[in-house]
């Protein structure tokens, strides 16, 4: 701020009230500082600025999501930027990767950094060691998982009702030996889904004893392989249930390349990029990521605004898309 002050000419109190927005100062003199600073590649430091900022914001969200390659996950960080680009903050996101230790190294670092609020998707089995933040008055709405051990704002899908809306969609095409592939049981969205799915079976009066279920598939070569496995296996199913995007890509390959994508149907959970323009179409069922980021913003941006009543859960609901793959009867 010294040298800016220097090359304009001007007082170091004047460059601060025109980097700070401040009245009272001229066109004229805002426009020769900040020629100043462009020319200097000045940038204010916004936390300093924080200290001094009246109601001790910093303009800026912490986002966690499972990773920032997943296409839910990047659609979630959209919504939830263009909520809060319209208010001026910045959302600063982080990958989770489903590690206990990752999620409380990227909550710290966005703690660190004094952010005005966190949104988060968790993975460890109990966030109680966020309470003490809580009552300190920072916001935490919890996205796509619901979190153990503290009350907060939750925004999720309704995932045990999506499993059982594909279930029942494989079930009324004539299928009963459904293949369940699973993410880590550790997860609380995947331990929903499978809840779903084998209730669904139960109210069809549809033995569970025989069906395939398979956990911890979380990527899409687990997914492949295991879509592989089950179609050499001595008893294939005619279905599969692909309870994560990742895994039913997977789900995909294996299929082709067995040669299967015809005759053993498919249903995924949660959209997957080009589904609709592959033979078969991949038949879904679509979160909504967008509408899960937009609550998610809006209440962080309600408890900003003063909201102090007890944390809720919203949940909102899936949609099944059939495009070909989850219409195939058996053979």
């Amino acid at each position: 701020m010294k040298n800016v002050a220097a090359l304009a000419g001007v007082g170091i109190k004047t460059v601060s009230r025109v980097i700070n927005g401040e009245p009272n100062v001229s066109a004229a003199m805002s426009a020769r500082v900040l020629a100043a600073a462009d020319s200097l590649h000045f940038s204010p430091d916004l936390h300093a600025g924080n200290l001094r900022r009246g109601n001790g914001r910093s303009n800026t969200l912490g986002l966690l999501v499972g990773s920032v390659s997943n296409p839910f996950s990047g659609a979630m960080h959209r919504a939830i930027e263009d909520v809060a680009g319209a208010r001026g903050v910045a959302v600063f996101a982080s990958s989770l990767d489903d590690d206990p230790a990752r999620e409380e190294a990227a909550i710290s670092a966005f703690l660190r950094r004094r952010m005005d609020g966190l949104i988060l998707t968790t993975v460890s089995q109990n966030q109680g060691y966020l309470v003490p933040e809580l009552r300190r008055g920072t916001p935490i709405v919890f996205v796509d998982r619901e979190p153990g051990g503290i009350d907060a704002d939750v925004v999720v899908s309704d995932n045990a009702a999506g499993a059982a809306a594909a279930t029942r969609h494989l079930l009324a095409h004539g299928h009963r030996r459904i293949a369940f592939l699973g993410d880590r049981i550790d997860i609380q969205t995947a331990r929903e889904r499978q809840r779903g799915f084998l209730e669904e079976l139960g109210r069809a009066g549809v033995a569970t004893v025989d069906v395939p279920v398979i956990t911890g598939v979380h990527d899409e070569e687990a997914g492949r392989l295991v879509t592989i496995a089950l179609l050499d296996s001595e008893h294939p199913p005619t279905a599969v249930f692909s309870s994560q995007n990742l895994i039913t890509i997977g789900a995909v390959r294996g299929l082709r390349e067995r040669n299967a994508q015809h005759s053993v149907a498919l249903v995924g959970f949660d959209d997957v990029p080009l589904a609709d323009l592959l033979d078969p179409g991949v038949t879904v069922v679509a979160q909504n990521p967008h509408e899960i980021g937009r609550l998610a913003a809006e209440r962080i941006f309600a408890r900003l605004d003063g909201d102090r009543s007890v944390g809720n859960t919203y949940v909102v609901p899936t949609n099944l898309i059939a495009r070909g793959s989850g219409e195939m009867r058996p053979k």
